[in-house]
């Protein structure tokens, strides 16, 4: 049987990145995970995020923004085009090139840092003094390895619709939606969180009539409304996807003809649509089917996931769990952050996480992106604030660009000046809110970043501007 000082179960962006810290520390490292490759025929790690997530998503989102300039944005450059061709399936094939190579670099990093790794699931089956002992099943081919230290890193699958079963042909999850060979006439979206807007967003520019039906009244609830208004306006109005807030599903069917809904809005109105394919994307659940957790004992809360403290220790000794089986956001970034915190952890050292500084990116068109409160938390309890605000239609990069859509907002204490939030809309958003991040993270304050050099002509001048216009001293607005 073999015996390590590290055993990982799951090889996501946090559990590899955690194998991998925890192989640089000196641990005899492993990690189990069970992900396959497209064709199904040979194993892929990075879990969701490299496989069918974050990464995939970012790629069609790029190869669907290219062709809506070539069709929307060229002329006013001067570029002439002749008749435009897509290719649904060609823009796929390029997705799956990245997803590839991606998933084949951590393999590399594996044999590079020396982390052995188990393809197949990993479950309890109990422990042997202080060791913990796991079963790693690789389809019905079973094998038991030895821990000192275990991190549950399982990740989440998305939540199922009761209505009706994806069956990703016509009614799909992100999977189905990433790989869609042909255009559909009507596509339909359960759910306006972050797959629903950006999965709507790509098969919109190339041709898709897309309604998302969203069952909150409030359009991105978590994000700061001023915010999450003009995004809307720029989602419906501009480019012309249909947005039902308040929808209440009803029936859903699934014949020949296409995918019929059901569902009401506002004040009981009843509509029926058809698509031609429907994604459902009404969140994700954690991920702890077939782990065995009662084997040892493992603790869950009530909606399944792993129960942990501040520092992602379980209930048993020496066995951590981090990313989306546990509370907080799912998001890659604070599971890889989990991961490093936990190694460090193992090996004696004091690392810190602050969960308030942790960005939420949405990679639409224009993005949006923020960190830390929003005015509605600040009022809601009772925080004493001061707020700037800059569009980026002033701004000499954007308007070069051909993205001078949007506005950053920075909250601030009113007494001592120190960043509380920072909002944003607008092009490249993903990349400045890091601004924002790093001042939270060191208790910046609006000044500390008006009194900063920004590059010009740069997008990063709007967040200057907003930080100047928090003590109404904006020097371009």
């Amino acid at each position: 049987m073999s015996q390590y000082d590290v055993v990982v179960i799951g090889a996501g962006p946090g559990g590899y990145v955690a194998a991998i810290r925890a192989a640089q520390l000196g641990f005899k490292t492993a990690c189990i995970d069970a992900g396959v490759n497209k064709a199904g025929d040979a194993p892929a790690l990075g879990g969701t995020c490299l496989n069918v997530g974050c990464i995939p998503s970012k790629a069609l989102l790029q190869s669907s923004e290219h062709f809506h300039a070539a069709q929307h944005d060229f002329a006013e450059h001067g570029i002439s085009v002749g008749e435009l061709k897509f290719d649904a399936a060609k823009m796929i094939e390029r997705k799956d090139g990245i997803v590839t190579k991606l998933t084949d670099g951590v393999q590399f990093l594996f044999k590079k840092n020396k982390i052995t790794s188990l393809h197949g699931t990993g479950s309890f089956v109990g422990k042997n003094g202080d060791a913990y002992q796991i079963e790693v099943d690789n389809k019905g081919e079973k094998t038991v390895v030895e821990a000192k230290n275990v991190i549950v890193a399982t990740g989440s699958v998305p939540r199922p619709l009761s209505q009706i079963a994806i069956d990703n042909v016509n009614v799909l999850d992100n999977t189905g939606a990433l790989n869609l060979t042909e255009v559909p006439a009507k596509l339909g979206v359960i759910g306006a969180g972050v797959i629903g807007l950006e999965m709507g967003l790509v098969w919109r520019r190339v041709g898709a009539e897309v309604t998302i039906l969203e069952a909150m009244p409030t359009f991105l609830a978590a994000a700061d409304q001023q915010i999450a208004r003009e995004a809307l306006r720029y989602f419906t109005k501009e480019q012309g996807m249909v947005i039902e807030l308040g929808a209440k599903i009803g029936d859903i069917s699934s014949d020949d003809k296409g995918v019929t809904v059901n569902y009401e809005i506002a004040k009981g109105e009843a509509k029926t649509e058809t698509f031609d394919k429907l994604i459902v994307a009404i969140g994700r659940i954690p991920n702890t089917t077939g782990l065995n957790a009662e084997a040892v004992g493992l603790e869950k809360d009530e909606r399944g996931f792993v129960k942990v403290d501040d520092e992602c220790r379980t209930n048993l000794p020496n066995v951590w769990a981090i990313g989306d089986v546990v509370r907080g956001p799912m998001l890659a970034h604070k599971a890889s952050d989990e991961g490093v915190a936990v190694a460090e952890r193992i090996a004696g050292q004091k690392p810190h996480i602050d969960f308030n500084s942790v960005p939420f990116v949405i990679y639409t068109d224009p993005e949006i992106a923020w960190v830390g409160k929003t005015e509605e938390q600040l009022k809601a309890e009772g925080v004493a604030y001061k707020k700037g605000t800059s569009m980026f239609g002033a701004n000499g990069r954007a308007l070069a660009m051909g993205k001078a859509k949007g506005t950053v907002k920075i909250l601030a204490a009113a007494d001592t000046d120190r960043i509380l939030g920072v909002h944003m809309v607008g092009p490249v958003v993903s990349e400045l809110i890091s601004e924002g991040v790093t001042g939270l993270e060191f208790s910046a304050s609006s000044e500390d970043i008006a009194r900063v050099i920004h590059a010009h002509p740069t997008l990063s001048e709007v967040v200057h501007e907003a930080s100047l216009a928090v003590e109404k001293r904006a020097l371009h607005g």
